[in-house]
């Protein structure tokens, strides 16, 4: 079992070396010093974040500059999924820190889409966001007189995931990938920032068509054009650090069977799927299904001791085997590319930097 690098090789790791040279006391280590030195001192720093990129993913023929720019590789946190990564980005937490545990997160009111902020069957979780989230970098940020801005589509503005996710940030919504590039470019241009760029594409081509299709090379080409775009526009001062939450796995209609609960109590997301339940039903479900079971998920987690963390946290996790897909009936099984595991292709995540 591959357990992510909380110790200096995560995705938390990288927030908190930044975080950490503007200023701040960050609650985990930064990069390990390899890393670190990859990435040159600046007043102000881009983080860019392209959803969905993961490292392997930079073979693809339309990712030629960003390929170019790569100085590593990280390590997505597990479960290798949007919500958890984000909110270790926002708060340079792991995920035992931070407290969002999954895609689909097992609350003391029920089970809620981490996401979208609504029950499994589909209502308003009724949750207030703003609140949820331990201090985030954003908020050590401005106490220290540094300014932090995250930049993304205008639409997710307002939304409960961006509310959880940018407390203490100022947020710079763009309709198009030049106004991204424009805004995130000319923000650069002024001593004492930390920006968060976010662009989701990658992700959602990969999840409803996959990395062979046209929809994808396209999606990859943008962002391409997005990243040589915006390192060519830094100002002196400026270094950009681009990485990813996560990779993606691609499956046909036949690598994928549901999931028999049996009365377990099932989270998670679709590739780690989580268990509340006995040791026995754990075991039972695991042998009628192509998954490794982990009878203790704990250190997947990573540091921290959240207050929440004992009721949020799983009793066991089922990874679905390499090429296959077990998933229960309230998860998405129209998609094709998934993530969640942790198989190289999902965990293993880029590290890019540019400076003028």
């Amino acid at each position: 079992m591959r357990i992510p690098d909380y110790g200096g090789g995560s995705i938390a790791n990288l927030m908190a070396e930044l975080e950490g040279r503007l200023g701040t006391t960050p609650p985990l280590p930064g990069l390990h010093a390899d890393l670190a030195a990859a990435i040159p001192d600046a007043d102000t720093y881009v983080v860019v974040l392209f959803d969905g990129l993961g490292d392997h993913q930079l073979a693809h023929p339309a990712a030629s500059s960003l390929a170019g720019s790569r100085v590593g590789r990280l390590d997505a946190c597990f479960p290798t999924t949007t919500a958890v990564s984000m909110a270790s980005m926002a708060t340079s937490l792991a995920p035992a820190g931070h407290g969002i545990l999954s895609h689909f997160l097992h609350l003391r009111s029920g089970t809620v889409n981490a996401l979208k902020w609504r029950t499994i069957s589909g209502k308003d979780s009724g949750i207030d966001t703003t609140t949820f989230l331990p201090e985030t970098a954003w908020e050590r940020l401005g106490a220290v007189g540094k300014e932090p801005i995250t930049v993304q589509p205008a639409s997710f503005e307002g939304t409960p995931l961006s509310r959880l996710l940018y407390r203490g940030a100022r947020f710079e919504g763009v309709w198009s990938a030049s106004d991204w590039i424009d805004a995130t470019a000319s923000m650069a241009g002024t001593p004492g920032r930390l920006i968060f760029a976010y662009w989701p594409m990658v992700d959602v081509a990969a999840h409803t068509a996959g990395q062979d299709s046209d929809v994808y090379r396209s999606q990859l080409a943008e962002v391409d054009g997005m990243w040589s775009h915006l390192t060519t526009r830094l100002s002196e001062g400026a270094v950009a650090v681009a990485t990813a939450d996560h990779g993606h796995l691609d499956y046909g209609r036949n690598d994928r069977e549901p999931l028999d609960r049996h009365g377990a109590t099932v989270f998670g997301d679709p590739r780690a799927l989580f268990l509340r339940t006995d040791d026995d039903r754990a075991a039972r479900l695991a042998g009628e299904h192509p998954v490794t079971l982990i009878d203790d998920p704990r250190p997947l987690l990573g540091p921290g001791d959240h207050p929440d963390l004992a009721h949020r946290a799983p009793s066991h996790v089922l990874l679905s085997d390499r090429g296959k897909l077990v998933i229960p009936s309230f998860m998405d099984d129209r998609l094709v590319g998934y993530h969640g595991g942790l198989e190289p292709e999902e965990v293993e995540v880029p590290l890019l930097v540019a400076a003028p």
